[in-house]
This record gives C-alpha cells, structure tokens and sequence, in this order.
C-alpha cells in the first residue's frame, strides 16, 4: 500500500461525517452454490434458483419455466435431497461443498495475512445459495475494499460457471453507491502449479494402491455440445488439462480418458459420457480404473454421490473389479499454493 492510503481517511472532513473504514483490498472466492440442507424446501429453493440461470439453461422462459415450476421442482427436490443427504456433514449441517470452501478459505486467508498484511481481507460467497455473492459484496464494500479480485474457484471457464459467477458480481455491483475497483481472475486450467497439484494427488492415490489402474478417466462437468459450437472454450481447455497432466506424470498416450458427466435434459452433451464410458472399459476387459475430476476445485454432489454413487455402480454392474476416486484438491497444500500463485498473479499492480 502507498503512504496516501495509510493516512487518516477523515483528517479534513467535518464533524458530522459518516465514518469511512481504511482502505483494504479484497479477494472474493466464489463456487457453484449448496442448499441450506436436504429438505424439499431447501432444495426447491436452490434448483430453482439454478435452473432459472439463463447461463445454465438458455431456453426461453415461456418455454422453460412452465416445465420446470410444473415438473421439475415437483419431483426433483426429493430425489437430489435424498442423493444430498448420502454426503451431507451431519456434524457441521451443511454440505460438504461448504465445510471444503471454508477450508480452503481459511487457509488462503492465512496466506494472504502472512504475505500481505491485514489491508487484504478474503471472504467467500456461492453463485447458488448462501452466502449470496451480494451479501458478501455488500460486507467487503462496508469493511472499506476498495479494490475486489473475484475469483471464480473454476480452473477451466464456461459460461455456465465462470461467466455467470461473473455475471451475479457485476450485478452486486450495481448495487453499490460507491462501486470498488474491480478485478475477475481468468481460467488458469493449465497454471503449472494447478497441474502440479493434480499429478501430486494422482501419484499420492495410486501410491495407495496394491496395483495400478488399467486406465485414469479424467472426468469434467459436462454441458450440450451447442455450447461448444457457439464458442465456450470449456471443452478444449479440459482436453488440454488432461494431456498436460499425463505430460506431468510422464505416462503415454492412452493412459487418461477425457469424459463429461451430469448429462441434463434431451439435446446431445460433450461426450463420451463418462457414466456410459466407464462401463465400455469394463466390458473391454479393463476391470481397474481410477477417476479424477479436474473441473471441480470442492468435492461436491457430483462426485461423492454421483462419481462414487452412479457411475462406480455402472462400472461394477458391467463386470469391473476395482473403482479408485481421486478426491478433488480441496483444501491441499498444492492446490491452496496453485490459488495463491493465481492470486498474485492478479492482484500485480494493485499491492507490491
């Protein structure tokens, strides 16, 4: 910080101004979102709130919603509550999603204290849920930011994560009287300390292992193929972090299968499906594969319940022998180190 921003901030106001915090510096840390807990209730309001994303789901509303208020929070709220309450942290009632994100946090936190100072604060919000990305904008704008990195925990950018994370800050934003200097950190799919701290945790789960998977299947969120043609670049960016993380490890080609997961609704997605694919290697006669998922920073619902869940039984139900999951990075050293240098990186100008 410069010497102007260490000095008192009311030094020629008049008595009956309004108090104005020191100058900070914050750094937004965003995910995808988590119902407050498993119930209908909980869940109708998150997949409402969800699933009305035009980023998500772009058909016209007229189109969409009648089916969506109609059919879909009639009977999905139950099944996703039941699949939530499989994983849910019974201790702390919340999701694990949120205990992950308030870990990472914490240690980020620690680091940013360490290596700049208390005039750099870090908090967290969900694009989905709670804490709402408003509320935590409205907290650091109050604490005295006057400069926000958001960054958006998506190592690989598509419109239905990254951009619309982005698109729910900038209508924060809107909101403020006196908007903050702003930043948003890009993708950093293929930052070599993020591929680092994947190699890391693959050779750390087959090191576990008394033999060696036949195949590691990379599986990424999926999203309709119609995205890809329209230009998201998701797709490429989750091939390239595969083949960057074989180069890393030093295996040949062949050895990691790039999938898509979470199919939704009639029209084609990125494929091969991994639910589908899995079961192929089975029958094929490659009865001991891994799986790991690089596009989500937080184990969630789509991978303790629908990788450890679903697609491990479709596995063994085609005749595979052993299913290894690979935790995501979570609150890892490596991967907090991965965050850190991302941060740095965008924050270049604005602290020394």
């Amino acid at each position: 910080m410069n010497e102007t921003s260490r000095a008192p901030r009311l030094l020629h106001a008049p008595a009956d101004h309004p108090p104005v915090p020191a100058a900070k510096i914050g750094i937004l840390i965003a995910n995808l979102g988590t119902p407050d807990g498993y119930d209908y209730w909980s869940m109708r309001r998150y997949l409402n709130e969800f699933l009305s994303d035009k980023r998500v789901i772009d058909y016209p509303s007229w189109k969409w919603q009648p089916i969506l208020q109609a059919i879909v929070l009639t009977k999905r709220p139950f099944s996703s509550g039941a699949n939530y309450k499989l994983i849910w942290n019974t201790e702390a009632d919340e999701s694990p999603l949120m205990t992950i994100t308030k870990a990472q946090v914490a240690k980020l936190s620690a680091e940013v204290a360490t290596r700049y100072g208390s005039e750099v604060m870090v908090d967290y919000c969900m694009r989905y849920g709670n804490p709402s990305t408003k509320s935590v904008v409205d907290r650091m704008v109050k604490a005295g930011c006057e400069k926000i990195l958001f960054f958006p925990l998506y190592p690989h950018y598509a419109g239905a994560t990254s951009g619309t994370a982005n698109d729910e800050f900038f209508r924060a934003m809107m909101t403020q009287k006196r908007q903050p200097t702003v930043r948003t950190t890009p993708e950093y799919f293929d930052h070599p300390l993020y591929i680092e701290a994947l190699a890391q945790s693959v050779e750390r789960g087959y090191a576990a292992l008394e033999r060696k998977p036949d195949v590691l299947v990379a599986s990424y969120h999926g999203m309709p193929k119609r995205y890809l043609m329209e230009g998201d670049p998701y797709h490429c960016q989750c091939q390239k972090t595969s083949r960057l993380l074989r180069e890393r490890l030093g295996w040949d080609k062949g050895a990691i299968d790039t999938t898509f997961q979470s199919v939704f609704g009639p029209e084609e997605w990125l494929k091969p499906y991994t639910v589908k694919h899995v079961a192929e290697l089975a029958q094929q006669g490659r009865k001991h594969i891994a799986v790991i998922s690089p596009a989500f920073s937080a184990d969630c619902i789509e991978t303790l319940e629908e990788i450890n869940g679903e697609i491990r039984e479709a596995f063994e139900h085609a005749g595979g022998e052993s299913f290894t999951y690979i935790p995501c990075l979570n609150d890892d050293d490596a991967h907090i180190a991965a965050l850190m240098a991302v941060i740095g990186d965008n924050l270049a100008g604005w602290i020394h």
